[in-house]
């Protein structure tokens, strides 16, 4: 594909360049970006330098969604923790809530984030006065203001107040880039806005060249999950219902699994998704390897990802408890997103044998289950070349947004069931019926995490999400898997991540540090 090549070019200049020069960090000039982009190729070129950052791989980089997400925020919650491969101190802390805001992982999802939206704000601000193909143009900027949009919404859902900056800054002065936090009710305005005016430019669907590239649909789903999110239960219905409904011709998979092999990539249920390509030049998805046990002849694995195991009563257990409960026991046996979702074994290519691993001799039949999203069994002696695209957004997601939203606005109405049943019949369950508004909340919150289950969305859903009486779910949730660092310190404390205190100490002295931290 070629939005994958375009970006990989980019990177390997970029690295190349960082790795080989000793740089004097005392700049005596400056190029502006106005001065630099001159032509089409140069405003393309600057638009994939913003995708680029959503899943650049890199010895030593972690990006969005190629394992950052994951390191350094997925294993805070209930169903993803670090396995033992995972060796890395500062993020075993986090793990179990014991980080600071001095840790790698803070200051890294801050900085990449802040990295893209750089390189989203030069795009913006020089793309219009290139002269070229006006629809082009137009689109390009809608790209980098749709992709803009998406790094924000995941950094005012961290930090909460952030520094909103939308333009390039020239300055080589540091006092000139400091800059405050702006309240987090303009940030998600400023959003709200960029997907919006995204929405009038993108296409509807792209050749196939472009594959992969925001669309106007992939702009109104984020801007649905947006609503959702700000508990603006009538837009988020509405704008649900302009994707489910629109032009764009998406639909379910009939087969779960198919929504994460490489050869259905940027189907009919991908809205938008991070892009990876096996064999070609290290643009494969780094977390593959990472779900797989290790030892196995012909596949790489480090086992650095594992489900999270927990404690709960069980009479069939030896003394009465199963120590080796997961999510992955929260599935019926008739839901087909668990075999889509998980594995027990590995066929190795070399012997032709399955490979797996039990807990515990002492209970029978009880095996490890291993996440399965990412595995792409056409490179498993080189996982790391894995081509499985890592989902943003999807289908599924919009009709759960869909059935939330209108469950919260109306109660279980028709629509609300109507979307949830969709998704729960191609997961081989039965449909809903006859709920509380309650049981709907609670319902509807259990599909989102059976059915997104290691898609970098549980924590978001962990700090969003609310019970009948309005209180949070975050603390109840990490408690009940034995994460017993969340009730400690101020109350509420872990709902935003701290401002990295590098940032504060060396880059910008108007940040302050959030509650608790």
């Amino acid at each position: 594909m070629l939005i994958k090549n375009k970006i990989y070019i980019l990177l390997l200049i970029a690295f190349s360049a960082a790795s080989c020069a000793k740089l004097d960090e005392n700049p005596r000039s400056f190029i502006p970006s106005d001065q630099f982009y001159k032509t089409q190729a140069d405003a393309v070129a600057a638009v994939n330098a913003v995708y680029s950052l959503l899943n650049a791989g890199s010895t030593g980089v972690q990006t969005p969604y190629n394992i950052l997400l994951n390191t350094g925020m997925d294993f805070m919650a209930d169903d993803v923790g670090p396995g033992p491969g995972a060796t890395n101190p500062d993020v075993r802390s986090q793990a179990v809530l014991g980080h600071s805001s001095t840790g790698l992982r803070v200051l890294q999802l801050w900085q990449q984030h802040y990295a893209a939206i750089k390189k989203a704000n030069i795009a913006i601000d020089t793309i219009p006065h290139i002269t070229f193909d006006a629809t082009l143009n137009k689109r390009l900027v809608a790209e980098a203001r749709f992709l803009r949009a998406l790094y924000y919404f995941n950094l005012v859902r961290l930090y909460g107040d952030v520094p909103l900056v939308l333009h390039s800054l020239n300055s080589i002065n540091l006092s000139d880039q400091q800059i405050a936090r702006t309240p987090v009710a303009a940030v998600y305005t400023q959003i709200e806005a960029d997907l919006a005016a995204a929405v009038v430019d993108l296409p509807n669907s792209y050749a196939a060249a472009d594959l992969g590239r925001a669309t106007a649909g992939a702009a109104n789903a984020l801007l649905a999950k947006v609503y959702l999110t700000e508990r603006k239960w009538a837009l988020a219905v509405t704008q649900a219902e302009a994707v489910i409904n629109g032009p764009y011709g998406y639909d379910l998979f009939s087969n779960y699994a198919d929504v994460f092999l490489p050869a259905s990539e940027n189907g009919k249920e991908h809205i938008f998704s991070a892009q990876f390509k096996s064999n070609s030049g290290g643009q494969g998805n780094d977390e593959a390897p990472r779900s797989v046990y290790t030892g196995i002849p012909g596949v790489q694995g480090n086992y650095a990802n594992q489900v999270v195991f927990y404690s709960v009563p069980d009479a069939t257990k030896p003394g009465g408890t199963d120590k080796f409960f997961s999510i992955y026991k929260l599935y019926t046996a008739n839901d087909k997103r668990k075999r889509g979702s998980f594995v027990t074994r590995f066929l190795s290519p070399s012997t032709n044998l399955y490979y797996g691993k039990l807990n515990d001799a002492s209970i029978p039949n009880d095996s490890i289950p291993f996440f399965n999203k990412y595995y792409d069994p056409s490179v498993a002696s080189n996982e790391s070349e894995s081509g499985a695209n890592v989902p943003i957004i999807r289908f599924a997601e919009i009709l759960l947004i869909h059935a939330e939203a209108e469950n919260e606005l109306n109660g279980p109405t028709g629509k609300a069931y109507t979307s949830i049943n969709r998704v729960r019949t191609r997961a081989g369950l039965t449909g809903l019926s006859g709920l509380t508004q309650a049981d709907f909340r609670d319902a509807v919150y259990l599909e989102r995490r059976l059915e997104l289950v290691f898609e970098y969305q549980r924590w978001f859903d962990l700090i969003r999400e609310k019970d009948a009486a309005g209180n949070g779910i975050l603390e109840t949730s990490l408690l009940k898997v034995g994460k017993t660092n969340v009730s400690k310190g101020a109350k509420g404390k872990f709902y935003l991540y701290p401002i990295p205190q590098q940032e504060i100490d060396n880059s910008n002295g108007k940040l302050s540090q959030n509650p608790g931290w």
